[in-house]
């Protein structure tokens, strides 16, 4: 076992229930777990032969939690966030009225690694990874060093997208298909990388998932004893589509087929009634608020209400995007926005819904804060920067200041992925160059297959 690593002369934010912050301390981490936190003397008395971290002029926060994204969508940055469906009718399927262009297995993983490099660039520790096909990128995602929460996703509508009305026509070989990728999934990669990576399982959305596939998702769920996810109440197109083939809301369909449960990681939750948010809370669901895809979108989670019903708030980012530094600032200002509250909520409620609420969202009650016997997933923040001076309350100065540049270093596992602002894990300059060329190329093709599709405004096809 490596020598334990000991960060002293810094400040220590931990966390915990009393949001205590340590100045002038030190943290000890030794294989996968936190030994001692305590005052710099005391700490390095106790470790004499540990690897020394000069923490001075810097913080150690809890790694961010990513509740809900897809690492490969990174391919529509810059493009998707403009093309949002419509919130009134008519509804059209689909987010955005382009098709994503169609990348091979290589290339999807080569791009969820792109997304992977800027995930751990802003402090995020802990991912879950929602999609299909997610066996094929896996082996990268494992050689990353994050935290993973693999979610297959299953689905049984035939030939619609997300969003889309008219009637739900059953594909049963797609759903077979689907179940069968779980089963695999889970039992080639639950517990790989000395546990970091966990298996869990999808229903897509409820306008694409029949009454016996969220049954049988369900009862999947139990026998392997895993978290769920979901899309729900995404847009509004998806509203009126579960009304026209349900004839109730989402929330209401997916508790009469008992999908709800307090192992459900719902995502977005931003187009719902009161109602709908008391039936979640009732079920103990935990809510990924994606915060700057709403943003983006024009929509807002009302997460006051979420959590005053009983939901457990964690934060995401969705599509195009991974920086969980963004996202947490967005949290806080759409939701002090839409009350008309400048102080409430505060940026310690919103750290704590990226780190702390995340891990236990996604199964791992003791990680996302510091203590003694909990994992070492971490990450430290340079104060010394001008925007982030003086840091004379840390939190509130990087919640409302911070940037992704400021993370210095990230820990998992007690490994370090990133040292000095350098990736340890990933060979950044290949993969950066790689994903260009293929992100460039599959949107080039995609245009000359289709050219009746309208190009963006801007839109660059030159090679770099």
């Amino acid at each position: 076992m490596a020598s334990p690593v000991v960060i002293h002369d810094t400040t220590i934010v931990t966390g915990n229930d009393a949001g205590t912050i340590l100045y002038d301390a030190a943290l000890a981490a030794e294989g996968r777990r936190i030994v001692a936190l305590g005052s710099s003397a005391d700490v390095l008395a106790r470790y004499p032969g540990a690897t020394r971290v000069d923490g001075r002029g810097r913080a150690v926060l809890p790694g961010f939690a990513n509740a809900h994204t897809h690492l490969p969508r990174v391919l529509a940055r810059g493009i998707y966030e403009d093309l949002s469906p419509s919130h009134t009718p008519p509804f059209t399927g689909g987010l955005a009225p382009l098709p994503l262009p169609r990348l091979s297995d290589d290339e999807e993983r080569v791009m969820a690694l792109l997304g992977a490099l800027e995930a751990i660039r802003s402090g995020t520790t802990l991912v879950l990874e929602e999609g299909a096909g997610l066996g094929d990128y896996a082996v990268g995602l494992l050689d990353s060093g994050l935290r993973l929460l693999l979610c297959e996703r299953a689905w049984d509508r035939a030939g619609a997208a997300i969003g889309q009305g008219g009637a739900f026509e059953i594909d049963a070989a797609r759903a077979e298909t689907s179940l069968a990728r779980i089963a695999d999934l889970h039992k080639r990669w639950n517990g790989q990388g000395d546990g970091r990576v966990r298996v869990g399982l999808a229903a897509w959305a409820p306008e694409l998932c029949s009454p016996d596939l969220l049954g049988r998702l369900r009862r999947l769920q139990g026998e392997l004893d895993v978290i769920a996810s979901v899309h729900l109440n995404q847009i509004w197109g998806e509203v009126a589509a579960v009304r026209e083939q349900r004839s109730v809301l989402p929330t209401e369909y997916l508790r009469d087929v008992g999908f709800l449960s307090h192992r459900l990681v719902a995502a977005h939750c931003r187009c719902m009634t009161a109602e709908e948010e008391r039936i979640l809370g009732a079920a103990g669901v935990a809510v990924a608020v994606n915060s700057a895809i709403a943003a983006r979108r024009g929509l807002a989670a009302r997460v006051h209400e979420l959590e005053q019903a009983g939901c457990l708030i964690a934060l995401g980012t969705d599509n195009m995007a991974e920086d969980m530094v963004e996202v947490v600032r967005t949290a806080l200002f759409m939701e002090r926005v839409r009350r008309q509250d400048g102080r409430q909520p505060t940026p310690e409620e919103a750290l704590v819904w990226a780190t702390r609420n995340g891990y236990r969202a996604l199964g791992f009650p003791d990680g996302g804060w510091l203590a003694p016997g909990n994992r070492a997933d971490l990450i430290l923040i340079d104060l010394r920067r001008p925007h982030l001076t003086p840091a004379l309350r840390v939190v509130s100065c990087f919640v409302h200041q911070g940037l992704a540049s400021d993370v210095e270093a990230v820990m998992v596992n007690g490994r370090w992925l990133m040292r000095d602002g350098r990736v340890l894990t990933l060979d950044e300059p290949a993969i950066v160059a790689e994903a260009d060329r293929i992100a460039r190329a599959a949107w080039r093709r995609l245009f000359e297959r289709r050219p009746e599709l309208p190009r963006p405004p801007g839109f660059d096809f030159t090679t770099r």
